[in-house]
């Protein structure tokens, strides 16, 4: 019994990962009222590298100042992709926050989730306003004219107020 209380105890505490500084910082940004758009890649993806070869990260950076944008870079040994958003002006935006998961690319110690969702490919984009989870775009590069959408429907007010109610 002792033996399997103390498995059951390391298999706990093994599985625990302490926050990074960067999810640090995306939980308390996504607990901001201000919307937020939590994007995790890496430089060395491909799909991460077509979205910004297309323009469309800085265009939608752009046309949305009151967005606050932040690039978690993950599954990159701790490189922050500086570099490579500098090379598409995305460092240059005053509401763009550069971050870095300190955890390596491979292996059993890669990080499986962020801010408490989980994590399985990137890219993977997220949309939050006052701590809560609009949206979730996971599994590949996304479509920025979806992306502007769901930005414009976040800020609209979702009532069916005056509507006539359907009978039964």
């Amino acid at each position: 019994m002792l033996r399997l209380l103390a498995l059951g105890t390391l298999l706990a505490t093994t599985s625990l990962r302490a926050e990074s500084p960067a999810e640090q910082k995306i939980l308390e940004a996504i607990k901001s009222p201000d919307l937020s758009v939590v994007h995790l890649w890496a430089p060395w993806c491909s799909n991460c590298q077509a979205e910004l070869k297309s323009g469309g990260w800085l265009k939608m950076i752009k046309d949305n100042p009151q967005v606050k944008f932040y690039f978690v870079s993950v599954w990159n040994d701790g490189g922050d992709g500086h570099a490579m958003l500098q090379k598409f002006q995305i460092t240059d935006q005053p509401n763009v926050t550069v971050l870095a998961d300190p955890g390596p690319r491979k292996g059993d110690n890669k990080i499986k989730q962020l801010a408490g969702m989980p994590l399985s490919w990137i890219p993977t984009t997220w949309i939050y306003e006052g701590g809560n989870l609009l949206y979730a775009l996971n599994y590949g590069e996304v479509r920025f004219d979806v992306l502007q959408q769901f930005l414009a429907d976040s800020k609209s007010e979702w009532s069916h107020k005056g509507e006539a109610i359907l009978q039964e």
